[in-house]
């Protein structure tokens, strides 16, 4: 081995035990250059299948190649933090359901925090300064592909990045750089036939194996979308209100006698552990909240992504699902409502409740 491969090489372990040492579960290096990957996303974008999520469209050059996010990148550090320290507790009757990361501190925030900490500590390990950006789920890149081609783990069938050790209940991150460090093999895909992702999608909003309709996709209709949810897809909605995680919690490789929760010596995963109101939300407090309510519940949290009109409007299809009476009263306020959206919403699940 060359004297400067072996630079090269001591270098990336160091980076590497600092990413592990600032608390995050996996860590791996990736090339810049665009793939047949990358690539995939600008058909995706351009069969329609991210809905109103123009922001995607807007920079798809850029998610193409990270290359044209910053100049002179050589290396990409991508790392994973686990989330969902616990099992899964079944919604009772009358709540709501929320995605297993939003009901704690906001992931951008702390991995955010995390990363710019390793920026510091890799211009202390190479005594200069180093161009780096940093992004979680914020920015013009793939973090997905980023990180399969990193090693961290598989894109599975359900479109989530998959670690044969930890899940996909990852949060990813990426540090694009200017330094040269080796780069990792990926991980084989290790779905084989199985499809039980593709199976229990409430909303069969996968189009083919990897390919999610965004459209379709509950995680899209109760956070990204700010219309009406179509008709057709109520009922496959249940009790969400923030997001779903259906085609994660029947994934074999989530199995809890499969899956390793790590360690959390510097409390990361406490930040990020669902605060108790939004474990499972009674509906009925949902439907009561004004702005200033809603603003003191979310504060800090992932959950103000969706708005306080959405979740209200969420929180009224669940209703509907519900089959719960006691909403009836809640639900004929909201019917009566000035907002339109929200009173359309309301008269839905009062019929859905034989009240309409």
């Amino acid at each position: 081995m060359s004297g400067a491969a072996t630079s090269e090489g001591s270098l990336t372990a160091r980076v590497k035990t600092l990413a592990l040492a600032l608390g995050f579960d996996v860590v791996g290096i990736a090339g810049p250059e665009p793939s047949l990957e990358t690539e995939f996303f600008r058909g995706w974008v351009a069969a329609g299948y991210a809905g109103e999520m123009h922001y995607l469209a807007r920079r798809v050059e850029e998610r193409v190649d990270p290359r044209r996010v910053l100049e002179g990148v050589r290396s990409i550090v991508c790392v994973g933090l686990v989330y969902d320290p616990g099992a899964r507790s079944p919604a009772g009757s009358g709540s709501g359901r929320v995605s297993r990361y939003a009901g704690g501190e906001d992931y951008h925030d702390v991995l955010l925090g995390q990363l710019e900490g390793l920026v510091a500590g890799l211009e202390a390990l190479v005594a200069a300064p180093v161009r780096a950006r940093a992004y979680v789920d914020t920015g013009p890149v793939l973090e997905r592909v980023l990180a399969a081609r990193a090693g961290l783990g598989w894109i599975g069938k359900n479109a989530c990045l998959i670690h044969p050790r930890l899940g996909s209940y990852l949060f990813l991150g990426v540090l694009l750089t200017d330094l040269d460090l080796a780069r990792d093999l990926p991980e084989p895909d290790h779905c084989g036939s199985c499809r039980a992702c593709l199976d229990a999608c409430p909303t069969q909003a996968f189009v083919a194996p990897h390919v999610l309709d965004a459209t379709r996709c509950i995680a899209y209709t109760t956070i990204e979308l700010r219309g009406v949810i179509p008709e057709p897809l109520r009922a496959g909605q249940g009790a969400h209100v923030f997001g779903c995680d259906v085609c994660q919690e029947v994934c074999p490789w989530n199995q809890r006698e499969r899956r390793r929760v790590p360690d959390d010596p510097l409390g990361l995963r406490a930040r990020l552990a669902p605060h108790t109101a939004w474990v499972a939300p009674d509906l009925a407090w949902l439907l009561s909240l004004d702005e200033d309510a809603w603003r003191a519940a979310t504060r800090r949290s992932a959950l103000r992504r969706a708005k306080r009109r959405a979740l209200l409007r969420n929180a009224l299809v669940a209703a509907g699902n519900s089959g719960e009476a006691r909403l009836v009263p809640l639900l004929r306020e909201h019917a009566g409502s000035e907002d339109a959206l929200l009173a359309e919403h309301a008269r839905w699940a009062l019929t859905r409740l034989g009240d309409g």
